[in-house]
């Protein structure tokens, strides 16, 4: 929930929140269909259900999925309260890990994101299983994850790895965010059998590592509104990209183009399609050597 100003009085919003909500809403106004795999249970849970707004396959539990309200009429995001989300029993884990399985071999392309960073509905070692299995099945995993979380889903072997300049340098795996040290953790990261590592620099160039090429990509310069959320967007285009049968670099094009688009707008994960495949052209990429 968060509490804007309009006209001088309280403006209360409430909204569907989490990675998977926010990429699965920018994949589909890329055009292409998805499906949100959850356990939704308590109240937040309830509410929830009818506010996701994309294709839902649903475990009910008796766990209550996590909730915040936020603060912001005095114009920044102020935070008054934050329910965690309850940790899962092992039957509703297996359920969930079972309809999840089921839907990404469908799919044929999977993104594993986490919920808030002091969650933990789920073991870490749930990622690690699905990115393992999925991959060993033929499924294509995109991952958008950090901490213990990201480090169990590279043991399973991902296809494509979207992490921030400021996650790779928070989990010890770059010294620092100059592009020597992040070239260096892409490769580190890309060891474990990733075919990209794509690594979001706030307002500077994307670093990426496509099939042992670096690359600098350069998104549309757009006037920032609120830039939470961009990564989230990058991370859909990509998957959306993969999904539609682009190559690699053509689905970092996408991905760049949509978290442009994203920072533009209040909304996270929202954005049309229409504006991010006209933006897609201005992406610019350039080959980078780390001399």
């Amino acid at each position: 929930m968060t509490v804007e100003q309009l006209d001088g009085q309280p403006d209360i919003h409430i909204h569907a929140g989490g990675q998977g909500v926010w990429v699965s809403r920018m994949i589909r106004s890329l055009g292409v269909d998805v499906v949100v795999c959850a356990a939704l249970g308590g109240e937040t849970g309830e509410v929830l259900s009818h506010l996701i707004g994309v294709d839902l396959k649903v475990r009910e539990v008796a766990a209550r999925n996590g909730g915040y309200v936020h603060d912001r009429r005095d114009g920044a995001r102020d935070e008054v309260v934050r329910m965690p989300a309850d940790a899962l029993t092992r039957h509703e884990l297996d359920d969930l890990y079972e309809m999840t399985l089921v839907e990404a071999l469908s799919a044929g392309v999977a993104v594993l994101s986490g919920p808030a960073e002091e969650d933990a509905p789920v073991p870490d070692s749930v990622y690690e299983r699905l990115a393992r299995d999925l991959r060993a099945n033929g499924c294509t995993v995109v991952v958008d994850l950090s901490g213990d979380r990201l480090a169990a889903a590279l043991a399973g072997g991902p296809a494509v790895v979207k992490v921030s300049h400021e996650e790779l340098v928070a989990d010890g795996l770059a010294a620092s965010d100059e592009l020597r040290d992040l070239a260096k953790a892409c490769r580190e990261v890309a060891s474990t059998g990733a075919g990209a590592v794509v690594v979001s620099r706030a307002s500077d160039d994307t670093l990426a590592l496509v099939e042992g090429e670096f690359l600098l990509v350069s998104s549309p310069e757009l006037t920032p509104v609120d830039t939470r959320g961009g990564g989230d967007s990058m991370t859909a285009g990509l998957a959306a990209g993969l999904a539609r049968g682009d190559s690699l670099v053509d689905a970092v094009r996408l991905g760049a183009a949509a978290g442009a688009v994203n920072i533009t707008r209040h909304g996270l994960g929202s954005g049309s399609g229409d504006v991010v495949r006209e933006l897609v052209g201005r992406v610019r990429v350039e080959r980078w050597v780390d001399a």
